[in-house]
């Protein structure tokens, strides 16, 4: 097993980790300078971005793209599916798995964090952490600012509003809205 499925494994498992395992340094590094390199790149290149961050990231499906401000931890553990857009200044803390299916769309400002730190005041400080996936299914709408936190799925066809903070995982075909965001109605 290489050294980044070792990585991987550990993260993903759910189970504290040290965010400052010397292990996790040369991974940061390598997403800190693809993202110098697609951060730089003029808003119109899009052709420039598509092969940075099919460098960075573990899938780019056809027709997906990313606007900068772009910022992640990893980039390995992103999917994107076919047609999914993400728009200007979104941050996806990816030490979890983050999977978004076909044309789903991320507003401005969007946050997705996998990562979570202990309550215990000694274990933060001493910089333990542990993730969980974040999932968006097919057609997902983002509005802009929305926060999802760790463990969250949520369903195909559903909209979350700008603004909104979502804090548990929602079904499919629903508009969800505020903090924490709430099922406000059914989508036809």
């Amino acid at each position: 097993m290489s050294d980044l499925d070792t990585v991987k494994r550990r993260l993903s498992s759910g189970e504290p980790y040290s965010a400052t395992d010397p292990a996790l340094a040369p991974h940061r590094a390598r997403c800190m300078e693809l993202l110098d390199k697609f951060n730089s790149t003029a808003l119109g290149d899009f052709k420039a971005r598509e092969v940075i961050l099919g460098d960075l990231l573990a899938r780019v499906g056809p027709g997906g793209w990313v606007m900068p401000r772009f910022l992640c931890e990893f980039g390995f553990f992103i999917e994107l599916g076919a047609g999914t857009k993400i728009n200007f200044d979104a941050v996806l803390l990816d030490c979890a798995p983050i999977v978004l299916g076909a044309d789903v769309l991320l507003g401005p400002r969007c946050q997705l964090f996998t990562a979570n730190h202990p309550h215990d005041p000694q274990l933060r400080r001493a910089m333990w952490e542990s993730a969980r996936p974040i999932t968006l299914h097919d057609r997902v709408w983002l509005g802009g600012g929305v926060t999802v936190l760790p463990g969250v799925t949520i369903g195909a066809d559903t909209v979350v509003g700008a603004g909104s903070v979502v804090t548990r995982s929602l079904p499919a075909g629903v508009l969800a809205v505020g903090n924490p965001a709430r099922i406000v109605r059914e989508l036809t």
